[in-house]
């Protein structure tokens, strides 16, 4: 568990935190006028690796040099000139630190990324974070790298802390070991595909629909990504059942139907190892270190070690574990044991979820970030897809 202090005055800013990985949608922007909720759970930070936040560059003022080091391989509209290492946490979970109005964006339904920090230390006025909370955004306070530091949680001494910046530091604080994936796979529920999605329209918060989640349209942007960077321009072909309600309509107009097709299979722990056909594997990320699961990750029954071969060499493509375990056991499980069984014969008495009013939609912000992150996206057909976005969002698969 850590604690982030003011680096100018050493005051504490924050509850004790535990590190998770940075969620799939942390940069999402959904819909016009949505209130999405709380980015991070209560008691968790994340950090981003890559700079974020203002000052923004426009693409025209970055060098091809600068933009290879960033690992940016396609035109983006602009890039972010701020401090890698941004620390970001729940808006409940920030102590001593008061609004800056003048330093704020946004002002549509709340506060967005302005010039810079939009809150500052309590104790000393140094700008520290910056609330966000406006319409379509993800609320969360992210905290400035080069003005807190991080402490373990236990250090009741602000000045033995890591040192201004190193949001990447150990400590005595680190906390548990992360939970294994046959933990995971007991505790987790997962992340429901469809969730009533709110607007401001209504102070009360009556104004709501049912939607696909947007946590999904985000997974599934980065995972599409992969899928496009790894198919070498060939049709893909996905399991049925819900993975293919979310990426077989993309699949089918992004690509060629070139054959053979290659096959992407879900994979990872409790499913049974892929067969020696499959050449992309959809796998959990670790919601605390971030890391993907791997063929060499399943324990029991273990698989021939040729077969395990095969399909480490498959492409492993990403899917956050909230999103993944949906997709690979459907049906919800029980969070508690229930006394017995439904008797034969007798229907369920829960009314089914309500379906959404339109075809699934891909976060076109995730997939677009992710894919030029990718060097497969320097070849001509994936630089295509990327110019004609806006086509491809007019027609509903964005």
């Amino acid at each position: 568990m850590f604690v982030f202090a003011c680096a100018g005055c050493g005051s504490r800013l924050t509850v004790p935190l535990s590190q998770v990985a940075l969620p799939t949608h942390a940069h999402q922007k959904y819909g016009n006028g949505i209130r999405l909720p709380v980015l991070m759970e209560s008691g968790t930070f994340a950090v981003e690796p890559e700079p974020w936040g203002p000052p923004w560059r426009r693409w025209e003022e970055v060098t091809p040099e600068e933009a290879t080091a960033r690992g940016i391989h396609a035109a983006v509209y602009s890039l972010s000139d701020g401090a890698p290492g941004s620390i970001v946490i729940a808006p409940g979970d920030s102590r001593g630190m008061v609004f800056l109005p003048e330093e704020g964006g946004g002002y549509c339904c709340g506060l967005a990324w302005g010039d810079g920090p939009n809150m500052a230390c309590e104790a000393c006025g140094v700008p520290v974070a910056s609330r966000i909370d406006d319409c379509s955004l993800w609320q969360a306070v992210w905290l400035a790298p080069d003005a807190v530091r991080r402490l373990p949680a236990d250090d009741t001494d602000t000045g033995t802390g890591t040192g201004p910046g190193s949001a990447f530091g150990s400590g005595s604080g680190s906390g548990p070991a992360p939970l294994g994936w046959a933990e995971l796979l007991a505790d987790e529920y997962g992340t429901p595909p469809v969730e009533p999605v709110v607007s401001w329209a209504s102070a009360r918060g009556m104004d709501h629909w049912w939607s696909w989640s947007p946590q999904w349209e985000a997974a599934a942007g980065q995972a599409l990504a992969h899928m496009l960077a790894a198919s070498d321009g060939r049709s893909v072909t996905v399991p049925p059942g819900l993975t293919s309600e979310v990426f077989r309509r993309a699949l089918d107009a992004l690509l060629p139907a070139v054959l053979p097709a290659r096959r992407a299979v879900l994979a990872g722990p409790g499913l049974p190892a892929p067969g020696p056909d499959a050449d992309m594997l959809l796998v959990p990320m670790h919601p605390q270190t971030g890391e993907l699961w791997s063929p060499a990750d399943a324990a029991d029954p273990p698989a021939p070690v040729d077969q395990v071969d095969r399909a480490a060499a498959a492409y492993r493509v990403p899917l956050p574990f909230g999103v993944w375990i949906r997709m690979a056991y459907p049906e919800p499980r029980l969070r508690l044991p229930a006394p017995g069984a439904i008797p034969a014969g007798v229907l369920r008495d829960d009314p089914p979820a309500p379906r959404p009013r339109h075809p699934f939609r891909i976060d076109s912000g995730t997939f677009e970030r992710t894919l030029v992150r990718l060097p497969a996206v320097r070849s001509d057909w994936l630089h295509d897809i990327l110019e004609n976005l806006t086509h491809h969002m007019c027609a509903g698969l964005f």
